[in-house]
């Protein structure tokens, strides 16, 4: 459980000037912390957002002060954080001007996580979800305040997602070592966008015939009218070892679409082509019983002979 607050939005130019992690132990409970305030050795930035001037941080210490500590606590763990994209890559930047890695290879959103419990909420924001399930907030954008907001509505958090059958937004990161030695983390990156440009392991089978079974290697295009969030369809379509795409061209396979009649969109687009349109919850009943397709690498001779494979 991570949060930080820092000198501006952007990792690589704004710097940390707070942070706080939390390990909690399988029943949710705090079984190790760190939380410091940081010296960025530049301006402090938005001061009326984390209430921290440049004299509360002169003599703090640095980041690469506390990254062993940090390093420690985040070994074999989940980095989880509300809109991990920006607390994981300012923690990246940071260990990496001091020549750090961080050993996380999963981190957890909960702001998507809370997004596919439908809860009717406002908005995501921590302050609204921390008044939804009733648990204090001290003082918003404190880095421990934040953390330790975020470990109490987790609890509810995964209970909801548990009872709705959705799956946790857990994604890989990825890291390098260059030959000097010095590592760089990759970034993390919205999964609509790299799942667009992921090749797939089989070949395209063609269209999805209704009443018949999904087939791996079939292209599926999401519309906007679907109940479940568009990221947990693309986890739920990958796993499946279907392709996703972003276009709806006439070597799709399926759109997925609660819309019968679309008269925009997606769906829309895919009546025009012909290309079966089927809805959110039979499409994800439907990825429980998907058909193994041939695999690429098994072709010699690979044509595209009345469209029957797409390879990409």
């Amino acid at each position: 459980m991570v949060d930080v607050e820092t000198t501006g939005f952007h990792p690589g130019q704004a710097r940390v000037v707070s942070i706080a992690a939390l390990a909690l132990n399988d029943d949710g409970n705090v079984e190790k912390s760190l939380y410091s305030l940081l010296n960025p050795g530049v301006d402090p930035g938005p001061t009326h957002v984390h209430g921290l001037t440049a004299e509360m941080l002169e003599g703090q210490p640095r980041f690469g002060d506390v990254v062993g500590d940090l390093v420690e606590l985040l070994a074999g763990r989940t980095l989880v954080a509300h809109n991990v994209g920006f607390d994981y890559a300012f923690l990246a930047a940071e260990a990496e001007l001091v020549e750090a890695e961080l050993p996380v290879d999963t981190v957890m959103c909960t702001v998507e996580l809370a997004r596919r419990l439908d809860l009717g909420t406002e908005n995501l924001r921590l302050e609204t979800l921390a008044r939804h399930w009733g648990i204090t907030q001290m003082k918003p954008h404190d880095a421990l305040d934040d953390a330790m907001v975020l470990a109490g509505i987790l609890k509810p958090v995964l209970a909801g997602a548990r009872e709705r059958g959705a799956w946790l937004p857990v994604h890989s990161v990825t890291r390098r070592t260059w030959p000097n030695g010095r590592v760089t983390h990759d970034e993390l990156r919205p999964l609509k966008v790299v799942a667009a440009r992921m090749p797939c392991r089989y070949a395209n089978p063609g269209r999805f015939v209704p009443g018949r079974r999904l087939v791996q290697g079939m292209r599926v295009a999401l519309a906007t009218e679907v109940s479940h969030t568009h990221e947990e369809l693309i986890e739920r379509i990958l796993h499946a070892g279907l392709a996703y795409t972003d276009a709806v061209d006439p070597h799709t396979s399926l759109v997925v679409c609660d819309d019968a009649a679309p008269g925009q969109g997606k769906g829309y687009q895919a009546k025009e082509l012909g290309v079966p349109l089927v809805g959110d919850a039979e499409f994800v009943r439907s990825l429980d019983s998907v058909i193994g397709g041939p695999a690429i690498d098994e072709f010699d001779d690979l044509c595209a002979a009345e469209d029957q494979f797409t390879l990409f």
